[in-house]
């Protein structure tokens, strides 16, 4: 058993006083000072406050005598020290030296520091008085941002409290995390986690509970992700996969209307059905880039599709053209972009295409342009396209030197029609759409028959 006397709790830390008064359950202890405590504790372990009030610095005689080892301010030991025969010894119990602060000694002599739990001691005894008195700092928060929808994750554990539950539509942003627009005009954050974990994609209808605004943000948090389209969560991120599901040929016409000649006859005389697979074709100079951006204009007024424009590998310029006609580009890459860093940009897209149409949903892509990704890389991109049975579509349009093979639409550009002027810059010859009976009927694809015929008499 361990002892200490008055002359040892003199000369101990504070916080080592502070925490025999926390196990002698002395009200207040942190309020007196130090004589007091040292009273105070001898008082309570049975000794006489006024005895033994030798000096911290003088030892007797008996510690001299005896070759004992005293304490010095700070808690070092000099020599061992005897049993104190005064009567106002502390005496300790094992499960109180437990609690007093240890010092270890390392290899080479040296001792090691307090222990963490004598620092932690040392940093509350140096912590201002009112923030001790006051409790945890999570307490003294105003009580309007406690009380608030969702509250401080120190205050819950992480656990935010479930507010409302909205409905509304997502958009995503360059970050991966989406705002959900709901009926009623408001807006709520869905963080990225949530938009990668379910697959959401631009368009989709998602509803869950949400928690409110905290201090240092703007809008509301999706908590959850509860129903997707209509369909729990839970279904649509384990459905089945999209190469899986049934595919059939186009049956329903993109109905382009526009002034341009160019795109009218690509929708006349080569038609595009939701599903379809399709190449802008022609040499340099022949104005693929152009005729695609035309037709996507025509393509945004039509409603019910999710237009994606994918630029990858085209001149600077270019790009703001697009953006003026009111088309922003989902990737926008200009020609200095590798083939490599194109693949993959493309496929990203096509991968969110894919999950549109999964679930109902009709995605129609613009790419320009498959050059310089080679024969089975085009092959592939284009080969995403199809019309699911009893589900949604996903369209693609891209431009390149020369067809890839597979194709269901092939538009065809002449040069010199483009360089001369002359419109439609069709050469029909080279151009058409397999079984244009399923978009347009049997009267709709004789009449394809008979003007490519007069238009190549001319």
């Amino acid at each position: 058993m361990t002892v200490l006397t008055r002359e040892v709790l003199e000369q101990s830390s504070l916080a080592d006083l502070h925490a025999l008064a926390g196990e002698l359950a002395v009200d207040g202890f942190r309020k007196l000072r130090r004589e007091q405590l040292v009273d105070t504790i001898v008082e309570r372990r049975g000794g006489d406050a006024s005895a033994d009030t030798r000096s911290a610095d003088a030892p007797s005689a008996d510690d001299e005598g005896q070759g004992g080892r005293r304490r010095r301010r700070g808690g070092r030991r000099d020599e061992e020290r005897s049993e104190p025969t005064s009567t106002d010894v502390v005496s300790l119990t094992d499960e109180d030296e437990d609690d007093r602060p240890r010092r270890r000694r390392r290899r080479g002599g040296d001792e090691s520091a307090e222990s963490p739990r004598d620092e932690r001691r040392g940093r509350e005894d140096r912590a201002p008085r009112e923030d001790r008195d006051r409790g945890p700092r999570e307490d003294r928060a105003p009580r309007e941002d406690r009380d608030r929808g969702g509250r401080d994750d120190r205050d819950r554990g992480g656990r935010d409290e479930e507010g409302v539950t909205v409905e509304g539509v997502v958009a995503i942003g360059q970050n991966g995390s989406a705002m959900l627009k709901a009926q009623d005009g408001s807006e709520v954050y869905v963080s990225a986690g949530q938009v990668r974990r379910c697959e959401l994609v631009d368009g989709d209808t998602v509803s869950g509970p949400t928690r409110t605004a905290r201090r240092s943000e703007r809008y509301p948090s999706l908590i959850r992700v509860e129903t997707i389209n209509g369909a729990p969560a839970d279904e649509a991120a384990t459905g089945t996969r999209f190469e899986e599901l049934a595919v059939v040929r186009p049956t329903e016409l993109l109905a382009i209307e526009t002034q341009d000649p160019t795109v009218a006859a690509i929708g006349w005389l080569t038609p595009l059905g939701r599903g379809s697979r399709a190449v802008i074709a022609g040499p340099h100079a022949a104005g693929k880039s152009e005729a695609l951006r035309r037709l996507g204009v025509a393509l945004n007024a039509i409603d019910g599709l999710e237009l994606l424009p994918v630029l990858v590998g085209v001149r600077p310029e270019e790009l703001g053209d697009w953006k003026d006609s009111g088309l922003t580009p989902a990737v926008a890459l200009d020609l200095s972009v590798g083939p490599d860093a194109r693949a993959k940009a493309i496929d990203e897209v096509v991968d969110r295409g894919r999950r549109i149409a999964a679930r109902g949903g009709h995605a129609v892509l613009l790419i320009d342009t498959l050059d310089g990704l080679g024969e089975g890389a085009a092959r592939r991109i284009l080969a995403a396209a199809r019309k699911l049975q009893d589900g949604g579509s996903l369209t693609i349009v891209a431009t390149r030197e020369a067809p890839a093979g597979g194709e269901s639409t092939v538009i065809r550009l002449d040069a010199a029609l483009t360089t001369t002027g002359r419109f439609p810059a069709l050469d029909l010859a080279a151009s058409g759409t397999l079984r244009p009976e399923l978009l347009v009927g049997e009267e709709g694809a004789a009449a394809i028959a008979a003007a490519r015929q007069e238009l190549q008499q001319v």
